[in-house]
């Protein structure tokens, strides 16, 4: 029973990062609520970009010294490097020179893909996940595994990522047999850069701060994941913090089997430490009771019901 909450709970927390569909990006036309009380990532949900920006404005200039001329790296990506490490410049400052170097060498093919198909799926002003999806590293093999029926991301209309995963809905084990751990992990690395790209894009835009909310929907899970899947999902979540510091949300493990409900109290510790910080079990009867997360993607009505339902379950 132990090994099974383990290889549980290091999917939950490791699928934070396939890309299949990235629809309904732009928020909601609905206006409930407007501040999410959640725990975040180095600030409060909701929290204005220039005023988070004026408690670390001598950390962001300083950061810009470390930028080469050659890359563009916006205030507001240093400021989510400075919010990592509020109380130590220099740990900043080591951890941004780690990720400019992976941006540069291994990441620089994933950086570059990235950028150039937000760009086309932004250039009408709406959103065309194709670009996106088309240029994802080796997507010609894991798309047909990685679909919108096990993965979406949507938006709250406060302009906060809502990334959506159903474990359940993805064959690993195929899909393993055919991608090795590495293509998936530069795949995983991908979506990040994605989600980073446009929460950025939109804290500067908006002068809110964007945050990337995690919805794992456990519903269906009945074994561990593939052992090849686990590994790319250890490798990827690893490189997280150091390369996207301070843009992950909150992070919700939902309708878990009545099975494990029981054991909740055992489950969090088997989290990394800094995802255990902004962890929520909770039941979500909305998102439970799709066959599958296509129509949070198509159906505007059923969409605006979940965010709302995400919105209500955060501390």
């Amino acid at each position: 029973m132990t090994m099974m909450l383990r290889s549980l709970a290091l999917a939950s927390a490791l699928l934070a990062a396939p890309v299949s569909s990235f629809v309904g990006l732009n928020p909601s036309t609905s206006r409930a609520a407007t501040h999410l009380n959640a725990g975040g990532p180095g600030y409060a949900i909701g929290a204005k970009t220039e005023g988070v920006l004026i408690n670390n404005r001598y950390v962001v200039e300083s950061l810009k010294k470390i930028v080469p001329d050659d890359m563009e790296m916006s205030e507001v990506d240093l400021l989510r490097f400075a919010l990592a490490h509020p109380d130590d410049e220099r740990a900043a400052e080591k951890t941004l020179k780690g990720a400019i170097r992976w941006r540069q060498t291994k990441g620089k093919a994933i950086v570059d893909s990235a950028r150039e198909a937000v760009a086309k799926a932004t250039a009408d002003g709406g959103w065309d996940n194709v670009p996106v999806r088309d240029a994802a590293p080796h997507g010609n093999v894991i798309n047909k595994f990685i679909t919108p029926k096990a993965v979406i991301t949507t938006s709250t209309e406060d302009g906060d990522l809502v990334y959506v995963i159903r474990p359940s809905a993805i064959d690993d084990k195929a899909m393993m047999d055919v991608a090795s751990v590495d293509q998936v992990c530069d795949f995983f690395l991908y979506a990040k850069e994605v989600h980073n790209i446009i929460a950025n894009q939109r804290s500067a835009r908006t002068g809110r701060m964007c945050s990337v909310l995690f919805a794992n929907d456990i519903s269906g899970v009945r074994k561990a994941p593939d052992k090849r899947f686990s590994k790319a999902l250890t490798s990827s979540s690893d490189q997280y913090e150091s390369l996207y510091p301070s843009l992950a949300g909150p992070t919700m493990i939902l309708n878990l089997p009545l099975i494990l409900q029981a054991f909740v109290g055992l489950l969090k510790p088997l989290f990394p430490k800094s995802v255990q910080e902004r962890l929520v079990f909770k039941r979500a009867p909305v998102l439970g009771a799709l066959k599958d997360i296509t129509p949070l993607g198509t159906d505007p009505r059923l969409q605006n019901r979940f965010v709302r339902e995400i919105k209500s379950l955060l501390p």
